[in-house]
C-alpha cells in the first residue's frame, strides 16, 4: 500500500484504555500530578515540560525510578552550553547497582538461543553469582575503576556477565561482534588501550563455523596494553590456550569464590563504555557515555517508550558491535529478562525468531527494518504459524520503516499490536523518536519524540520547520549524550561531529519530517555515512580495505535508501593504467572487505569510471554525489564553484537513470 509523506496516513492501531491506564507513562503521569502538582492532559502537554523544565523533568527520572546516590548531587545540571554541560554533580552512583535490586532469585534474567545451543535460561541468582566471581577475578588482577575492559564476542550470556561485572567495579567497558576483522576491531580497542580482552576462538553464523584464531592472535599482538585474555572455546572446547598469550580460560574466572556482589560508587560522568562511530572521517570516534547519564535514559525510554514491566522477555537481535546490545542490557533495570539470539536471523529460515518468540511466550520483539521488510518479501505470516498471543509490543531501528511492512506487520503478524518504530543512535545509545503507549500508530511513521528530548526539524536557514522534511536537529541538552570522545583534546571531533553547522544546537545528520499530528517520518542518512542492512558503516572503512587493491587508484561509496525498504550500495573505482576492472578484481575488492571488517561492508555493485568527484580542499564528494542519484538535480547537489574537477560529476548524472 503506497502513499506519499504529504497524505495523512491511514491508523493502523490505537490502544484502549487499559492498555493507556496499565502503561508504565501513565503510572508517571499519575505521580506527576499526586506528587508534583503537575496535570498533564495530553503526552503533547508532557513532552514540552519535559524539554522547556529540563532540569524539573531529569530530577523526576531520577526521582521516580528511586536511583540510588551514594552521595548528594548539589545541582541537576550546570549552565553551560551543549556540550559541555555537566549533570548531577557531586552525586555518585553505580549503573550495574540498579539491575540487581531486589531481584527474585530464582526467576530468569537471560533467555539465550543460538544456532549451536537449544534455548535455555539464567536465573538472577546465578547472573549474580558469576558476576560477583569475575568481578572478584577482576581485582585479583588488579583491575580499578577506570581501566578498560574489552570483549570480543557474539551475543551471548558472557557479554552479559562481562559487562555487569566490569561495571560493577567503576571500570569501564567497549565490545566488538566477531565478524569484525583483526584491523576493525584493533582500530577501535587500541584507542583505549584495554588491561583485559574477553574473547570467542570463534563463532557460528549461517549454519557455518568461522575460526577467529588467527584473529584473536593479531589483537593480543596489536594491543600492547592488554595484562590478561579470557578465553571461551565456543567453536572447539579442546583449544590450547598456550595459543593465545596471557590467557586464561573463561570459566577459570567465573569460578572464583567470592563474598557476593558490591558495587563500587563513581561519579554520575564516570564513563561506563565507549561506543564506536563507524569511521566516517578516518578511525571510529570512541564515543564515551556516562554511568549516570544513560541510567536516567535508558529507565525513562524502557519504561515509557518501550513499556517494559517487570517479569516480562524483551528481545532484540543485535550483536555486541552495535549499540542495541547495550541497550538491550537495560531492560534489566525494570527487572525485566533479557532474550539473546546467537546466529544468523536467515538460518535456517526466516521463521527462526518467529519461532523463539512463539516457545518463550515473548512480550517485547525488537528488530531492525531489513529483517522485517525481508519478511515480508518473502511471504511470511508469523501470526498464522506461530503462537504469538503474549507478543505486546513489535519494535523497530536501524533503518527508516517502509509504510507497506507497517501495513505487514498488522496484516501478518498481529492486529493488536503496539508497533514502536524508534530511531536513535550509537551518540547517545537510546532512541531520538520513538513508541508512545498512549498514541495510535499512523501507517509509515514514528509515534512521538522522546521524553526529553527536544528535536526539531530545521531548514537550511536553520529555521524551525513542521510538516517538511529538514535536518534532525537538537536543541536542549541530554544526559545520555556523550561525556566526551576518547583522547578528543579540546573537543575538536565532537565538536565537529556534531555542532558545525548550527551553535550550540546538535545537528544528528538525518533527514526528518515532522507532521503537525506530532509523528515523525525519518528518511534516511543526511550525511555521507552508510546505513547498511540497519548498521552503520563509515567511507573510511571501505577506502581503508580497497586502497590495499594494487589496481585501483581511487574509489567512491555511496548507500542509497530506495522505495520499499531497498537498498543499493555501488562502488565506484577508478583504476591505474593499464589496468580495467574485471572480475578477478572485483572478487579481490569483496574478500578484502569481508576479511578486513564484515560482509556488511561488500558493495551490491563495484563499477568501473575514470575521476572520483573532488572538492578543492582535497575532499571526496559523498554527500553530493548521493544527492544525484537519489534524483536531487545536479544545481541542488554540488557547489561546482568549490570543486576540482565538476566535469566528474557528469557520469552519476548518467548513472542515476539506469538505477
Amino acid at each position: 500500500m503506497d502513499h506519499s509523506i504529504d497524505d495523512v496516513p491511514p491508523i493502523l492501531w490505537t490502544p484502549n484504555d487499559e492498555f493507556i491506564q496499565n502503561s508504565n507513562l501513565q503510572l508517571y503521569i499519575d505521580w506527576l500530578s499526586k506528587k508534583k502538582d503537575l496535570p498533564f492532559n495530553s503526552y503533547q502537554q508532557l513532552w514540552e515540560w519535559s524539554i522547556s523544565e529540563i532540569g524539573d523533568f531529569w530530577e523526576s527520572i531520577a526521582e521516580y525510578f528511586q536511583v540510588r546516590f551514594h552521595s548528594p548531587y548539589q545541582s541537576v545540571l550546570s549552565d553551560d552550553d551543549m556540550p559541555y554541560v555537566k549533570w548531577f554533580e557531586g552525586a555518585t552512583l553505580n549503573y550495574a547497582e540498579h539491575i540487581f535490586n531486589y531481584r527474585p532469585k530464582d526467576q530468569a534474567a537471560i533467555w539465550f538461543q543460538s544456532e549451536r545451543h537449544e534455548m535455555e535460561s539464567i536465573s538472577w541468582g546465578e547472573l549474580e553469582n558469576k558476576v560477583a566471581s569475575l568481578a572478584t577475578y577482576l581485582k585479583s588482577i588488579g583491575i580499578k575503576r577506570g581501566d578498560r575492559i574489552v570483549a570480543y564476542l557474539p551475543n551471548i550470556p558472557e557479554a552479559t556477565i562481562g559487562f555487569l561485572a566490569t561495571c560493577s567495579l567503576g571500570a569501564i567497558w567497549s565490545s566488538c561482534s566477531p565478524d569484525f576483522g583483526t584491523e576493525s576491531v584493533v582500530d577501535r580497542f587500541s584507542q583505549i588501550e584495554p588491561k583485559v580482552l574477553i574473547t570467542v576462538d570463534g563463532y557460528q553464523y549461517g549454519g557455518k563455523a568461522f575460526d577467529k584464531t588467527k584473529v584473536v592472535q593479531g589483537l593480543i599482538e596489536q594491543l600492547p596494553s592488554l595484562e590478561k585474555v579470557l578465553l571461551l572455546p565456543y567453536l572447539n572446547p579442546e583449544i590450547d590456550t598456550s595459543l593465545f598469550p596471557k590467557s586464561i580460560f573463561w570459566e577459570e574466572s567465573i569460578s572464583m569464590p567470592s563474598d557476593g556482589l558490591n558495587f563500587e560508587a563513581v561519579p554520575f560522568s564516570h564513563p561506563i563504555w565507549v561506543l564506536f562511530s563507524s569511521g566516517t572521517t578516518g578511525k571510529p570516534k570512541a564515543i564515551t557515555h556516562s554511568q549516570g547519564g544513560v541510567l536516567l535514559e535508558h529507565f525513562k525510554y524502557l519504561a515509557f517508550h518501550n513499556d517494559v514491566h517487570e517479569g516480562e522477555k524483551f528481545f532484540w537481535f543485535s550483536t555486541t558491535g552495535w549499540m542495541m546490545w547495550n541497550y538491550v542490557q537495560a531492560s534489566l533495570l525494570l527487572g525485566a529478562a533479557i532474550v539473546l539470539y546467537d546466529g544468523s536471523p536467515g538460518y535456517p529460515n526466516l521463521n527462526v525468531l518467529w519461532k523463539m518468540a512463539s516457545d518463550i511466550h515473548l512480550e517485547h520483539f525488537g528488530t531492525s527494518a531489513p529483517y522485517l521488510v525481508a519478511c515480508m518479501k518473502k511471504g511470511l505470516q508469523p501470526g498464522n504459524d506461530f503462537n504469538l498471543e503474549h507478543l505486546r509490543s513489535l519494535s523497530s531501528t536501524g533503518a527508516p520503516l517502509p509504510p507497506e511492512a507497517f501495513d505487514w506487520i498488522y496484516q501478518e503478524i498481529k492486529e493488536d499490536l503496539w508497533l514502536c518504530s524508534m530511531s536513535g543512535g550509537t551518540d547517545v545509545c537510546t532512541a531520538f523518536v520513538g513508541g508512545c503507549p498512549t498514541y495510535p500508530v499512523y501507517m509509515g511513521e514514528i509515534q512521538s519524540r522522546a521524553l526529553g528530548c527536544a528535536l526539531f526539524a530545521f531548514d537550511e536557514m536553520g529555521k524551525e520547520i513542521i510538516d517538511e522534511v529538514g535536518e534532525m536537529v537538537i536543541c536542549r541538552p541530554m544526559p545520555s549524550m556523550p561525556i566526551y570522545f576518547w583522547n578528543d583534546k579540546n573537543f575538536e571531533r565532537y565538536l565537529g561531529s556534531y555542532f558545525e553547522n548550527y551553535k550550540g544546537i546538535w545537528r544528528h545528520g538525518d533527514w526528518v519530517k515532522i507532521t503537525t499530528r506530532n509523528s515523525l517520518i525519518i528518511l534516511g542518512r543526511s550525511d555521507a555515512t552508510l546505513n547498511r542492512q540497519g548498521i552503520r558503516i563509515g567511507t573510511a572503512e571501505i577506502y581503508q580495505s580497497v586502497d590495499k587493491i594494487a589496481e585501483i587508484k581511487d574509489s567512491l561509496i555511496v548507500n542509497l535508501e530506495l522505495s520499499g525498504g531497498r537498498h543499493f550500495m555501488p562502488l565506484f573505482v577508478v583504476m591505474n593504467k593499464k589496468e580495467s576492472l574485471s572480475e578477478e578484481i572485483k572478487q579481490k575488492i569483496r574478500a578484502q572487505l569481508r576479511s578486513d571488517y564484515s560482509p556488511r561492508h561488500v558493495p551490491d555493485e563495484i563499477i568501473e569510471i575514470n575521476d572520483i568527484p573532488y572538492t578543492i580542499s582535497g575532499k571526496k564528494m559523498e554527500t553530493p554525489v548521493k544527492k544525484i542519484l537519489m534524483g536531487i538535480p545536479l544545481k541542488k547537489s554540488a557547489n561546482e564553484g568549490a570543486m576540482r574537477n565538476p566535469e566528474s560529476l557528469g557520469f552519476f548524472v548518467d548513472f542515476r537513470n539506469k538505477i
